[in-house]
């Protein structure tokens, strides 16, 4: 551990990550607003939808975290993989359970229709399948009931495998195990994986990026303004045009990569922002803390779990486009969710730490090793 690299994550740095997660995590319900109809038409054209640009600052923010945290924190590969694996299934797997629990009992109690209920019949294949990961895999587009956001773990998935890979194994070891992995995602993984890579690379080079604190402040609002004309302008269909005319794979569907040209250049926009915050010196988020720390404590389940709020909803109770009572209702009825399930998860959390460890350690025995 170096002082310099130390530095990368100071506390104000910190808090401005997890305020930029939890507006991430709020974009994305937004604009899941505007996708299920729950906002009416003009709704719809008056509120920018910046859930994907949102997804976007979620992985650069998630490579710079975890490269941070490899050298910080997990600086074994043991510790690497318990550390994520808990992270990832302390919410996956509640979540998941609730949208297959929920979505059979709404189609099979119910007798109501439930989107892309074909999963339902074969529970015992989707569900182990969606804890691999394996949505977005090669010719895979495949998301679990009510879970939209749930392709974006398919890919972040991955890239922690990716990053530990490279990270912890050295000579012919790591090029193998890394083709390996590419081999086996595919090309839609692949056109991401920059975007998730560009935040480790803004950990490994962030003290040649020296600025002071007025150039620090002036870059970051060109970034606020540029994202706000992006949002405004909005390139993306065109861009989304353009990248399926150059994608080479015709038999595989480019699925949730088709936006890659457009999360390229939102991926530089989050970098100058990020790249710029952390050396402004916001030194007023230090007096909220508390409600940052506390809103970015629940980002992941509120992620994960709103679509099943949404989904059951519109399954069971009828919808009035645009009224603002109901909006209200969803809201609250997301955040309610959001928050009884967070401590769950983070018991969860901690006993799946416990048991990845004994499993190392027994796993380390069986083979003669040191645990």
């Amino acid at each position: 551990m170096t002082p310099a690299r130390a530095g990368a994550l100071d506390a104000r740095f910190s808090l401005y990550l997890d305020c930029a997660r939890g507006c991430a995590a709020l974009a994305v319900v937004v604009a899941h607003f505007g996708f299920f109809h729950i906002f009416d038409d003009a709704q719809i054209a008056a509120i920018p939808d910046f859930g994907r640009e949102a997804v976007i600052a979620f992985f650069v923010l998630s490579g710079f975290v975890i490269a941070y945290s490899a050298e910080h924190k997990n600086v074994t590969a043991r510790s690497y993989v318990v550390a994520r694996a808990a992270r990832l299934y302390s919410v996956v797997l509640p979540v998941l359970a609730l949208s297959f629990l929920l979505a059979t009992f709404v189609r099979d109690v119910l007798q109501l229709r439930v989107e892309d209920g074909y999963e339902l019949r074969r529970p015992w294949l989707y569900i182990p399948f969606h804890l691999a990961f394996l949505g977005d895999v090669w010719h895979f587009v495949e998301r679990p009931p009510w879970l939209i956001p749930y392709w974006s773990l398919d890919y972040e998935a991955w890239y922690y495998v990716l990053f530990g890979v490279f990270h912890y194994l050295r000579g012919p070891r790591r090029w193998i195990a890394a083709g390996a992995v590419l081999a086996f995602v595919g090309p839609r993984l692949w056109l991401l994986l920059p975007v998730w890579l560009s935040g480790v690379a803004l950990y490994r080079l962030h003290n040649r990026l020296t600025f002071g604190p007025a150039i620090a402040r002036a870059g970051w609002l060109l970034s606020v303004v540029l994202i706000g004309l992006w949002g405004w302008l909005d390139p993306e269909p065109y861009l989304r045009g353009v990248a399926q005319g150059l994608w080479p794979f015709a038999g595989i569907r480019m699925g949730s990569a088709d936006r890659v040209l457009a999360d390229y250049a939102v991926m530089l926009l989050v970098l100058l922002n990020f790249a710029c915050a952390r050396q402004a010196g916001f030194d007023g988020l230090l007096r909220v803390a508390r409600p940052i720390r506390f809103l970015a404590g629940h980002t992941f389940t509120l992620y994960l779990s709103h679509g099943i709020v949404i989904g059951l909803w519109e399954a069971v109770l009828p919808v009035e486009r645009g009224a603002a009572h109901q909006i209200g209702a969803i809201a609250v009825a997301i955040a309610v969710v959001a928050l009884a399930l967070n401590p769950f998860t983070e018991v969860v959390q901690r006993v799946l730490r416990r048991v990845f460890d004994a499993a190392f350690a027994l796993g380390a025995r069986g083979l003669g090793q040191k645990a």
